[in-house]
């Protein structure tokens, strides 16, 4: 697979020629090489034994007990050879194991930059937007059928995620983010399943989207409510000291009774609707 550039994400195994360098642990589990190989097998890559044959995408394992041909950078020989690819034009994936992790169990992984570093204990390859683990591939608006009355019997919090009103309001948040500077985000491996998230210095806001047609506003929202309080306080939670969670309820349109302003601040939320997103 020859590629030339790179949005900074590997988005799956597929087609993909891999190869690993240092001990593998995914998810607190060392993975051997054998394992390793046939668990990416499984997502439809191809496992070497070293970097050749075409090598697209390089496992980053920890190299502490290996012995690294550039002990300043801290590199291996499979490093230095994806770096060599990169300045020659054919942009190699890195990932690390968590990345590898992501792959895996069918959830992209930021590709990793390679850089040099004037410590050699400094870690060879480091993320381009570090977000903890809680933000996941870039948003994009999927294209959904339309659920039936069954399936609303079935599961009220993915119902709306299949309609079109869900998915315009999606779209235009997205827009809205990118004109003030923001990436929208979905959620990444083992957060809450969030609607879009975002980072804002050391704030992340994670949010549900609820449309407001063709059913009840304030079974909506109410739901909306619910979902967004149990993904910040899951994440804050997890993240201990780390970054700052903001839970926010995005409607498709302003609703029709005001209280829903006054409850969403009482409980910490940040309210707003398109098209205008005020406030974020």
């Amino acid at each position: 697979m020859v590629r030339q550039t790179c949005d900074g994400w590997v988005h799956g195994l597929k087609g993909e020629t891999l190869c690993f360098t240092g001990k593998v642990v995914v998810d607190g589990e060392w993975l051997v090489r054998a394992e390793c190989g046939r668990r990416a097998k499984q997502r439809g890559a191809t496992a070497k034994t070293d970097f050749s044959g075409g090598v697209s995408l390089v496992v980053h394992g920890d190299l502490s007990s290996k012995q690294v041909s550039d002990t300043r950078r801290n590199y291996s020989d499979t490093l230095i050879a994806a770096d060599r690819e990169r300045g020659l034009g054919r942009h190699v994936h890195v990932v690390n194991e968590d990345g590898f992790g992501n792959l895996i169990h069918g959830f992209p992984a930021r590709c990793l930059e390679l850089r040099a570093s004037s410590r050699g204990d400094t870690p060879a390859v480091v993320p381009p937007h570090p977000t903890y683990d809680i933000l996941g591939a870039p948003l994009q608006v999927q294209k959904r059928g339309l659920s039936t009355a069954q399936e609303l019997k079935v599961d009220l919090s993915s119902l709306d995620k299949g309609t079109a009103a869900h998915e315009r309001t999606v779209g235009l948040l997205i827009q809205h983010l990118a004109h003030r500077g923001h990436k929208a985000h979905t959620f990444a491996r083992n957060s809450p399943r969030f609607d879009a998230g975002w980072a804002v210095g050391k704030e992340i806001f994670v949010a549900e989207v609820k449309s407001l047609t063709g059913t009840s506003q304030d079974q909506q929202i109410r739901l909306g409510v619910g979902q967004v309080l149990d993904y910040a306080h899951q994440l804050r939670a997890r993240s201990g000291t780390g970054p700052s969670i903001r839970p926010v309820l995005v409607l498709e349109r302003k609703p029709a009774d005001d209280r829903w302003n006054t409850l969403t601040q009482a409980v910490g939320i940040q309210l707003t609707w398109a098209p205008g997103f005020q406030g974020i």
